[in-house]
């Protein structure tokens, strides 16, 4: 029996860690631009160069491709296109969902998720507890603890590194595991 109706915010749970969030969104928008360039590059100078047929049946079969050709051209350019953008989303998403802090709100009735953002600041998000389940438990958690909100897409990510600063309380209200209606 825990009295969940707190007086005062309470960090239920932290994790300070700027700078690899930090180097991950410079590694996503750098491998977006290398992608993005890599897709501009093959579009425009991949010409087309057919292989003649006399030559084509001594040739290894990679050697009677040609790149140039449009189907071959464009789904290399639409490709590249495509890896750089799901690489620069999903470090952007990681980022959004990795909690930095966890605060118990006054009242004990909703809690605040803390999160970073791609480019350094912080996002808060306040939500009831009836809202928020954990995937886990703390104990059985082993690199990462999911949070899921409802109404939200994909789970909040509680890095296992972090720090606990109230584990009884954090257990008896983000920590539980609820069944949404």
């Amino acid at each position: 029996n825990l009295n969940t109706n707190v007086t005062k915010d309470i960090i239920l749970f932290k994790y300070e860690n700027p700078k690899y969030f930090k180097y991950l969104n410079l590694f996503g928008i750098t491998q977006f631009g290398f992608w993005m360039y890599l897709s501009n590059f093959s579009y425009t100078t991949l010409r087309d160069a057919p292989v003649s047929k006399e030559s084509a049946g001594n040739l290894s079969w990679w050697r009677r491709i040609n790149l140039g050709e449009n189907k071959y051209r464009n789904t290399i350019a639409i490709f590249c296109a495509l890896f750089g953008y799901v690489v620069l989303v999903g470090s952007w998403t990681y980022t959004l969902k990795a909690v930095r802090f966890l605060i118990l709100r006054k009242g004990g009735n909703s809690v605040s998720f803390v999160t970073y953002t791609p480019f350094g600041k912080n996002r808060i998000m306040d939500v009831p507890l009836n809202k928020v389940s954990a995937a886990d438990s703390r104990h059985n958690a082993k690199v990462h603890l999911p949070i899921k909100v409802q109404g939200k897409y994909l789970y909040y990510m509680l890095d296992m590194r972090g720090e606990f600063t109230n584990k009884q309380l954090f257990d008896a209200t983000a920590g539980l595991r609820r069944k949404f209606a």
